[in-house]
């Protein structure tokens, strides 16, 4: 027999191995195959998708958040987003710095946030330096003398002024530091297993 006359009488294509061939042979829900034979691209986002999908779903402030963060980073600082230090507070980025330091930012999407923010003074007392982070459209001239002030986006951040520094009592600052510690642990475990932390929220 010829080898045309194999490939007309066998099911399998001359040099086939049997691999899928077309879209019609695509496991259901894979619907970005290539045009080319036996091959189909990746339905797995890519790293800077996955990071983009992430970032539409945030708010202006946790944005601006993420960014802080990231900055503070570079200066050795950690950071934890929406860290309660007492009852009835809830800062947006709690930062404790290499020598104990420990920072407070608020972050401001608008003028109308800023406005509606009745309770930044109360943070005061729970942080040595004091914050607002705003991206580079805010009227910066409305936020308080005498608080710091960052510039930011999602990505990244820069410290224009410094806030005065108003040191924490020693006993303040311990407690804090375990507040911090236990709430970083906390989210991190999270992470790994959401079920149990749940089950055991305080």
């Amino acid at each position: 027999m010829q080898s045309s006359d194999f490939d007309k009488a066998s099911d399998t294509p001359h040099g086939s191995t049997g691999e899928l061939s077309d879209k019609a042979s695509a496991p259901a829900g894979a619907d970005d195959w290539d045009q080319g034979p036996h091959a189909f691209r990746s339905v797995v986002p890519s790293p800077a998708a996955a990071a983009a999908a992430e970032a539409s779903r945030e708010m202006p402030g946790q944005l601006l958040a993420r960014g802080v963060s990231r900055h503070l980073r570079a200066h050795d600082f950690v950071s934890v987003e929406e860290f309660v230090p007492t009852r009835g507070l809830r800062v947006d980025v709690m930062a404790l710095g290499p020598r104990d330091e420990i920072w407070v930012i608020e972050c401001k999407s608008c003028r109308a946030d800023f406005q509606a923010d009745r309770k930044w003074q109360g943070y005061l007392d729970w942080c040595d330096r004091y914050f607002w982070a705003v991206d580079a459209d805010f009227p910066t001239d409305l936020l308080p003398e005498g608080t710091g002030l960052i510039i930011a986006d999602a990505y990244d951040a820069e410290i224009l002024r410094m806030g005065e520094e108003t040191k924490l009592p020693a006993a303040r600052r311990k407690v804090l530091m375990r507040k911090f510690a236990r709430h970083a642990a906390l989210r991190l475990q999270g992470l790994r297993d959401p079920g149990a932390v749940r089950a055991w929220a305080l």
